[in-house]
């Protein structure tokens, strides 16, 4: 079974509540009834029934939970919430019902925040910023987290290196340059993002135009200190080593001949890039000349599961992340 079947088989055991917000888009409706038919989650569409009803095309999305926020009982206490969320920013009630009512998105973190659902997945027609600021916002940072970030799942099929191919990669959709402090946290949280989600244990690379120490530059500094970081505050076991380039992260000989005393070198399946550049460069080039499956950008570090997407996902890319958001709500019960 591959990673995704064994994510769904996990989603259907114990089902959530996810929001898909995006009730202007086709392919929320496509992904509705695939996901309502393979089980793996119980779905609320944010938007009123003739929105639905004219947006949703052939599709039969009759098992999902159509939630209109001009008419629902619950808005009036969203409103209330968020205006105490966000009082210290001058956030008036009419401002609250206005925002709730016109921007979907803020709606359904609005009930994730308030546990009318367990997480959301948005992104298909909207950027990562619009994606996740209602979350930055409302939901904030999980406990003991530094840092939200993202992450994508890679699975890359025939592909002995890894985990069998499958591979976090981490930051590529939200932090654009971050410093020591940063790297360290982003690769602390990919490393338990692959373990709980994976299920196996995590192998980090901190990744570089340089192995150990062959070249000499700013940045390849910052990541030689967010290596020394990560392995301070790393809970017992981690393993975690760098600065890596990619072959010498990855390729077992390749890591034996460059960094011949890490046990790293070679084998991970962890890989944290130096900046979004790289990192976005990276998951799409394994994604389009490798055939990969790419599920993300995933958050890590947010208090709930809300997940964003690639505005050129396809509806079976959102019936993963779904499966994928249904897990993460279950591992933070």
């Amino acid at each position: 079974m591959g990673f995704i079947d064994e994510i769904k088989a996990k989603a259907r055991a114990n089902k959530k509540t996810i929001v898909l917000p995006e009730t202007e888009d086709i392919r929320t409706y496509e992904a509705c009834e695939t996901i309502l038919k393979e089980g793996t989650a119980n779905v609320v569409l944010v938007g009123s029934k003739e929105e639905v009803e004219q947006n949703k095309g052939s599709f039969d999305v009759s098992g999902a939970t159509i939630v209109d926020p001009k008419t629902d009982e619950h808005t009036s206490a969203y409103i209330e919430k968020l205006v105490e969320l966000r009082q210290a920013k001058g956030m008036t009630a009419q401002e609250a019902e206005k925002l709730l009512t016109t921007n979907y998105l803020y709606y359904g973190v609005m009930m994730v925040k308030m546990k009318d659902a367990d997480g959301m997945v948005a992104g298909a027609c909207h950027s990562t910023a619009e994606t996740l600021r209602p979350s930055l916002q409302i939901l904030k940072t999980k406990p003991g987290t530094k840092l939200v970030s993202s992450f994508f799942v890679m699975v890359v099929p025939n592909c002995d290196m890894g985990a069998d191919g499958t591979f976090v990669f981490s930051d590529c959709g939200l932090e654009q340059n971050p410093d020591s402090e940063k790297l360290a946290s982003i690769s602390l949280s990919a490393a338990e993002s692959f373990r709980s989600l994976v299920g196996k244990e995590p192998i980090v690379a901190l990744l570089s135009h340089s192995t150990k120490g062959s070249a000499k530059h700013p940045d390849v500094d910052k990541v030689v200190e967010a290596v020394k970081i990560a392995k301070a505050d790393a809970p017992e076991g981690l393993m975690i080593d760098g600065e890596f380039q990619l072959d010498a992260a990855i390729v077992p000989e390749i890591g034996k001949s460059k960094a011949p005393d890490s046990p790293v070198a070679g084998n991970a399946n962890v890989l944290i890039f130096p900046d979004l550049d790289a990192g976005n460069i990276g998951y799409k080039l394994v994604q389009r000349l490798g055939n990969a499956e790419a599920y993300g950008p995933l958050t890590q570090g947010i208090a709930a599961p809300v997940n964003d997407l690639s505005r050129g996902c396809s509806a079976q890319d959102i019936v993963g992340v779904v499966a994928i958001t249904a897990v993460q709500a279950t591992i933070n019960e």
